[in-house]
């Protein structure tokens, strides 16, 4: 099943709802396709502008790696890799993206999150992925 508008904002509203319950923190949070591309942002009243294109990144990099931006960041790192031999200056490894997979495993889009510290990005991301889950088919 491909990812849909209506799961996208799901995902969306699902994250805005455990920042602010968990951490009482604003958030932007960003939606991508499988092909990398912008489906749904969010960005809460009082999240700091540069939130915006954080999550946007952490979103991008999910699909375009495959993998959450925590296991990204672990890779470069046990790698020595730089991010920069990627020849992709939309990525990041900042904590706080996650993949978007249907029940077959395929990637079906990211969600990225932004707004508080990385870990707490990170573990509100992986609350609205699993959320929608169920939806993702």
């Amino acid at each position: 099943m491909e990812l849909t508008l209506k799961t996208a904002q799901a995902a969306i509203d699902k994250a805005i709802e455990v920042a602010r319950a968990e951490y009482g923190k604003p958030a932007c949070v960003a939606v991508y396709d499988a092909n990398g591309l912008l489906m749904a942002f969010s960005r809460v009243e009082g999240a700091l502008f540069r939130s915006v294109d954080i999550s946007l990144a952490k979103a991008y990099t999910a699909v375009r790696m495959g993998v959450d931006t925590d296991i990204f960041l672990a890779r470069l790192q046990r790698e020595n890799l730089s991010i920069a031999y990627f020849c992709d200056t939309k990525m990041t490894a900042l904590p706080g993206g996650v993949v978007l997979r249907n029940a077959a495993g395929e990637v079906v889009g990211g969600l990225g999150v932004s707004g508080m510290k990385a870990d707490e990005d990170a573990f509100v991301a992986r609350e609205a992925a699993a959320f929608v889950q169920p939806q993702l088919g």
